[in-house]
C-alpha cells in the first residue's frame, strides 16, 4: 500500500515539473507565464504598447523643400512688418509656379460672423449671379441652371427645400457662409464678383482666413485691401494678423 501511495505522490511531483515547462492556452495577447504554484496559475502582464513601440519605425518629419527654406530665411519670425513691408516680402517668397493668391489670416477676439467685405482692388472671375424668385424657382425645377450663384432671402428658403436635391449636389444651395443667404438678395447681387466677401470665423474657434488679391497685383491695391480688411473688422477686435502667398511663409503683420 506504501509502494502505490509512494508512486502517486512520485507523479504528482512529475506532473507539476512538467507543468512549469507546458505552454498554458487561453493566454490573452501582451501576457506571459510568470510562475506556476501548485494550486494555480500566475500570469503577468507585460508592458502595454511595449513590443509594439519597439518594433514601430520611427515617423521621419516632413522635411520643407529647398526653395521654400530659402524664401523663410528671408523672414524674421520674431518681427511684426508693417503693412507695405509685409506686402513686399510676402511678394519675395512667393514660390509657386503660377500666380498665387495674397491671403490674410487672423486671430479675432471671438467666433462668428463678422459681416461683409468689399474689397476695393478685387481681382477675380466674375460669376453670373441669380436671385431666388418665381422665374428662377421654375428654371430650377426645369433643370435649366444657367447661373453659378445663387441668392437668397431668409424668406425664400422655404422655396428652396424642396430642390435641395437639385441644388445640393451643386453647390448652389444658399447659405450665410458664403454669403449666399442674405437679407437683401439684389444689393447683394450687385457687390457679388465684385469684392464682395462675407466674413466668418472657424466654427470652434476665432479664426479668420480670407483671400486678398493676386500676388502680382500692384502693391499699393493689395495695401489698400488689407486696410479695408482691417477697418471691417476692427483693429480692437483683431489680436493677430499674418499674411502669406499660397505657397510661401507666413509675414506677421503690425496692428495700428
Amino acid at each position: 500500500m506504501s509502494k502505490k501511495k509512494s508512486a502517486k505522490e512520485k507523479a504528482k511531483v512529475k506532473e507539476e515539473i512538467k507543468g512549469k515547462k507546458t505552454k498554458v492556452a487561453g493566454l490573452k495577447g501582451g501576457e506571459r507565464v510568470k510562475m506556476v504554484e501548485g494550486e494555480g496559475i500566475k500570469v503577468e502582464e507585460k508592458e502595454e504598447g511595449k513590443e509594439e513601440k519597439e518594433g514601430q519605425k520611427k515617423r521621419k518629419k516632413k522635411s520643407r523643400g529647398k526653395k521654400y527654406k530659402e524664401a523663410l530665411a528671408k523672414v524674421d519670425k520674431n518681427k511684426l512688418y508693417s503693412l507695405k513691408e509685409a506686402i513686399a516680402l510676402v511678394k519675395k517668397t512667393s514660390i509657386s509656379s503660377f500666380t498665387g493668391n495674397l491671403e490674410g489670416h487672423l486671430l479675432v477676439d471671438k467666433a462668428g460672423e463678422i459681416g461683409e467685405l468689399n474689397l476695393p482692388h478685387f481681382k477675380g472671375k466674375e460669376k453670373k449671379v441669380a436671385i431666388v424668385d418665381g422665374k428662377t424657382l421654375t428654371k430650377i425645377k426645369e433643370g435649366k441652371i444657367d447661373f453659378e450663384v445663387l441668392l437668397a432671402s431668409p424668406t425664400e428658403m422655404k422655396n428652396l427645400v424642396p430642390l435641395a436635391k437639385i441644388l445640393g449636389p451643386k453647390g448652389l444651395m444658399p447659405n450665410p457662409k458664403n454669403g449666399t443667404l442674405v437679407k437683401d438678395p439684389v444689393k447683394a447681387a450687385k457687390n457679388w464678383g465684385k469684392g464682395g466677401i462675407m466674413l466668418a470665423t472657424e466654427k470652434k474657434a476665432p479664426v479668420i482666413h480670407v483671400v486678398l488679391g493676386k500676388i502680382d497685383q500692384k502693391d499699393e491695391e493689395l495695401v489698400a485691401n488689407v486696410e479695408e480688411l482691417i477697418k471691417s473688422i476692427g483693429k480692437e477686435k483683431i489680436k493677430r494678423m499674418t499674411l502669406t502667398s499660397t505657397m510661401g511663409p507666413g509675414v506677421k503683420v503690425a496692428i495700428g
